[in-house]
């Protein structure tokens, strides 16, 4: 690892990385919004972005100065694999100037069978950026590190039929990673509240990231909603 990618690395740690994705048809969307987004996460003290798209990872980047964890969410119809899935997207990411790629590093195949460590060999010899695999069990982290990946992080903990569905962060996993592994372990996941990202980096992750806790406000406006609902219902009987 270059040492430019040793003092990125070292930036992150404790820190709190913000998710700032938006989806088409969801009134966020859009490059310019996604930027303020991830600008008002930065006046609160996150240490990194996590952005979805190129035009996202490039528009945050240029504004924000933060470090980037980029991904390209992608469907495919021959794969369930979906966050940076096929080597297309993992290179359009690197070319956007994100500082980290990550991408579904799961048991599952990918579209086109495609191998993960085509892709990797691949990102290696062309850019000089860091990989994350995203990951949803302890044999898939330990893999990855076998892979050569420079990061584990715990998102799909609960997104693939054979881990644990978890309401809340996936704790366990995020503590057996940290045992089983000499690589950060990032915690992301469902992480709902500060007391949940402390006790992330408590059990040793190298850093938490959370999005729709934060930058999802029709979800955060629908919990609220509901309590207010379930409480109104609860009252009246």
């Amino acid at each position: 690892m270059s040492v430019h990618n040793m003092d990125i690395l070292s930036s992150l740690k404790g820190g709190l990385v913000v998710s700032c994705q938006a989806y088409p048809g969801e009134i966020l969307f859009g490059a310019d919004v996604m930027a303020r987004m991830a600008l008002t996460a930065k006046a609160g003290g996150a240490v990194g972005i996590r952005a979805n798209t190129p035009e996202d990872v490039a528009e945050i980047k240029s504004r924000t100065g933060l470090p980037v964890i980029g991904i390209w969410k992608a469907s495919y119809s021959d794969s369930s694999v979906y966050i940076t899935p096929t080597l297309k997207e993992a290179e359009a990411i690197a070319q956007a100037g994100a500082d980290i790629v990550a991408l579904d590093a799961t048991n599952r195949e990918r579209p086109g069978q495609e191998r993960l460590t085509d892709i990797i060999r691949v990102l290696r010899s062309k850019y000089e950026v860091m990989l994350m695999a995203d990951v949803s069990t302890v044999q898939e982290g330990i893999e990855a590190e076998r892979m050569g990946f420079d990061i584990v992080s715990t998102t799909l903990s609960g997104y693939t039929p054979y881990s644990p569905n978890h309401a809340g962060p996936d704790m366990e996993l995020v503590g057996e990673l940290v045992k089983a592994l000499s690589i950060p372990v990032f915690a992301e996941g469902r992480i709902q509240t500060p007391e949940e990202a402390s006790e992330c980096l408590h059990r040793g992750a190298y850093t938490v990231v959370v999005g729709s806790a934060i930058t999802r406000p029709e979800l955060i406006t629908r919990k609220f909603v509901e309590g207010i609902r379930q409480s109104a219902v609860s009252q009246s009987g």
